[in-house]
């Protein structure tokens, strides 16, 4: 029988969790392919175009409303208790879809599919963070952008060939997987060391990561006895907490950096792809470039991985960024000068190269960094609430692009649509380039202390080093 290595239980555990955001990516991709059908005469239903964009947006509203459900959860039970609770919420969602005759049923699907999503996203990056090698922690966390584009690819051609109802069946069966797969997973070693269980943290390290990383074990484990020694008899008051750089610093990068995610078209490309499509490229299939758009989406996330294994997070995160910027920009002009009957070319490649240009530069690199973040500039401290906080940018970015998309599209055009997202995209990638830190290849810990400005030494550090600088400063004397 062949020696189960520790990088293939790293991949086991990554595996349980991308199952979960398989699901997640076909709960933001579902109203692509649910709206169409329901608005067949023979559907049963008769929706307006207000509850179109709430089935659209719904998921989106639930992650603003349920930022925080996820901390206390991942914070005070832990890692294996959040993954349990979100697999639970995604079967009962989409069970719920499956039975509804209403449009409210279908609500409160999309409802309690998002209270799993919420929750899914602070603790998806942190625990793949804490899970894996720092050498190989980088192209693990690009798997989420992976997997929830896989989630999108997989609803909607599942979606274009079956019915909805059958589609969520299909669905329901992911977050099952991940719950069965969990059962096998062990808690996170972060976590239990952050609760002071600091054998069983040892235990669950060196079955993840074998017995060639002790180094960082040890660090992580004396920095936070440090943390606890810290703040031994000293009131803590939320002000100190959010006056303290390694807190406030990662949230605002990541309150910009999923705000940059979403203005580049992850959730209208997943929601509305079919009317972007039909309003950039013409009267074409738009459900067959829809797939293909979805495919590209596959194999540049697959990409992505490799790339993120090779190449700077700073450098993935701008390039892909101004590539998105430029996709827009010429988005703009095409379809300015198509309406005005100016183009000096015409044909279907050049829209077809624009947006195959924005789903290139989406799914390489803007989309999957902000996970690869999430899982490394968090503090261990603080990773739940700070990882919360950050969400009510991504959650009320999503909702407010969702709700007002169709709105845009009627009172501005497309192009006028993507000239909004594109002062967006400005916007975050100027704050980014002040705050984003080059973290590849550091441990977490060394993460937190660069935030911080200095690594947090315990009591018996402090001592040794105090007595160290009385014996240099009495040889000193000695010696004049």
């Amino acid at each position: 029988m062949p020696k189960i290595t520790p990088y293939m239980k790293q991949c086991f555990v990554t595996t349980a969790i991308g199952f979960n955001i398989i699901g997640h990516g076909a709960a933001s991709g579902f109203p692509a392919i649910l709206l169409p059908q329901l608005h067949k005469p023979d559907s049963g239903f008769k929706l307006t175009r207000s509850q179109d964009s709430w089935l659209a947006s719904t998921v989106g509203l639930t992650l603003l409303l349920g930022s925080f459900s996820a901390a206390s959860v991942m914070g005070t039970k832990g890692r294996k208790a959040a993954h349990y609770t979100i697999s639970v919420l995604g079967i009962i969602g989409w069970v719920i879809t499956i039975l509804a005759t209403s449009f409210w049923l279908l609500i409160v699907g999309r409802i309690i599919l998002g209270i799993s999503f919420v929750m899914m996203i602070p603790l998806r990056s942190a625990l793949i963070g804490e899970y894996t090698s720092p050498k190989s922690r980088g192209a693990f966390l690009a798997t989420v952008s992976l997997a929830q584009g896989f989630g999108i690819f997989f609803v909607h051609l599942i979606g274009s060939l079956i019915s909805w109802q059958r589609t969520a069946l299909v669905c329901l069966f992911l977050p099952f997987i991940s719950l069965v797969m969990t059962l096998f997973s062990p808690e996170s070693p972060s976590w239990l060391a952050s609760q002071g269980r600091y054998e069983e943290s040892r235990e669950a390290f060196r079955w993840l990561r074998g017995d060639q990383e002790e180094d960082e074990l040890e660090k992580m484990i004396s920095a936070r006895i440090a943390f606890k020694e810290s703040r031994q008899g000293r009131k803590i008051t939320m002000f100190g907490t959010i006056k303290k750089k390694e807190f406030y610093k990662p949230i605002i990068l990541m309150f910009h950096a999923y705000s940059l995610s979403q203005s580049c078209g992850l959730v209208t490309m997943a929601a509305f792809s079919t009317i972007i499509i039909k309003n950039v490229m013409g009267d074409v299939n738009a459900d067959m470039w829809m797939v293909i758009f979805d495919t590209e989406r596959i194999l540049t996330n697959t990409l992505a991985v490799f790339i993120i294994h090779k190449f700077k997070r700073r450098t993935m995160m701008f390039s892909a960024g101004g590539l998105s910027l430029a996709s827009h920009i010429g988005v703009i002009f095409y379809v300015y000068l198509r309406n005005n009957n100016s183009l000096p070319v015409s044909g279907i490649w050049l829209p077809a190269l624009l947006l195959a240009l924005q789903f290139f530069a989406m799914s390489v690199g803007v989309t999957p960094m902000p996970s690869v973040m999430a899982g490394e500039v968090f503090p261990l401290q603080y990773r739940s609430l700070a990882g919360s906080i950050s969400l009510v940018s991504l959650s009320s970015t999503m909702f407010l692009i969702l709700k007002t998309f169709t709105g845009l599209i009627d009172s501005v055009g497309i192009e006028g649509t993507y000239a909004v997202y594109s002062f967006s995209i400005v916007y975050c990638l100027l704050v980014m380039w002040f705050l984003m830190p080059e973290t590849k290849g550091r441990t977490l810990q060394e993460i937190e202390d660069g935030f911080r400005g200095k690594p947090i030494v315990t009591r018996e550090l402090i001592e040794k080093k105090s007595l160290k600088d009385d014996e240099t400063e009495l040889e000193t004397k000695s010696l004049t």
